[in-house]
């Protein structure tokens, strides 16, 4: 195949991710939109929702605060604090229980000892050294002809990869449990609670797009290397 032809799928490639990415986002902006509209017919708050989980599964120890920002919700492993956003916090909504929810889910993952939350706190800071350092070995392999060192950071982004495909249990996890206590602790009725369910799958599915697209990137490299390597 022609050096350009490896150009041209390449570029494809790229393309594909960036719709993958956009319409992942789309779907999930749309459903989160939709149901931040919709008060919960108990004017439960996140902040309520997300403590009546904790101790019903007997975490009294971890706490929940504000931070700033929007959608910046989050579980702390190391300090054991559920962390939402103001939105979600003070929200008596269906998006601000199932957000609230899904972020508990992480917290009872933590204490259960879930393989899947272990492992990707194991290889955490192979990530962040992988993210810091993988596409510039790529740029730098390119540039100088290196490809040898092209090679080494396409292999730091499979470390990357590899991060992604263990966050998608997690992820996936987290909502399973929260609308299991969504239900079992009735806080959401019948129609809320697909809502729920509708928009926590959308969250998931932005998970899975980034996966997609980081794939696509890593074979658009391998291309671009496998083209060069023909050329010389």
């Amino acid at each position: 195949m022609p050096y350009y032809s490896y150009n041209f799928v390449g570029y494809g490639l790229v393309l594909i991710g960036v719709v993958i990415t956009l319409i992942a986002q789309y779907f999930v902006n749309s459903k989160y939109s939709k149901y931040k509209k919709v008060n919960n017919k108990k004017g439960l708050s996140g902040q309520e929702v997300a403590r009546m989980i904790l101790d019903e599964n007997g975490l009294t120890d971890v706490y929940v605060t504000e931070v700033k920002g929007i959608l910046s919700d989050h579980y702390d492993p190391t300090r054991k604090v559920v962390r939402l956003s103001s939105e979600i916090f003070h929200g008596e909504t269906v998006a601000a229980c199932s957000v609230a929810a899904h972020e508990v889910g992480h917290a009872i993952q933590d204490r259960e000892g879930y393989f899947f939350i272990r492992l990707r706190g194991f290889i955490f800071p192979f990530v962040n050294f992988a993210s810091k350092f993988g596409y510039l070995a790529i740029m730098i392999g390119f540039f100088f002809n290196m490809l040898d060192l092209a090679w080494g950071g396409i292999g730091l982004l499979l470390v990357i990869l590899f991060f992604q495909l263990i966050t998608l249990p997690v992820e996936f996890d987290a909502s399973k449990r929260a609308l299991v206590y969504l239900e079992k602790l009735k806080i959401l009725d019948k129609k809320e609670h697909d809502g729920s369910e509708e928009m926590l799958r959308a969250a998931a599915m932005t998970y899975v797009a980034g996966l997609a697209t980081t794939l696509l990137e890593i074979l658009r490299y391998v291309l671009i290397l496998v083209a060069r390597d023909r050329n010389d």
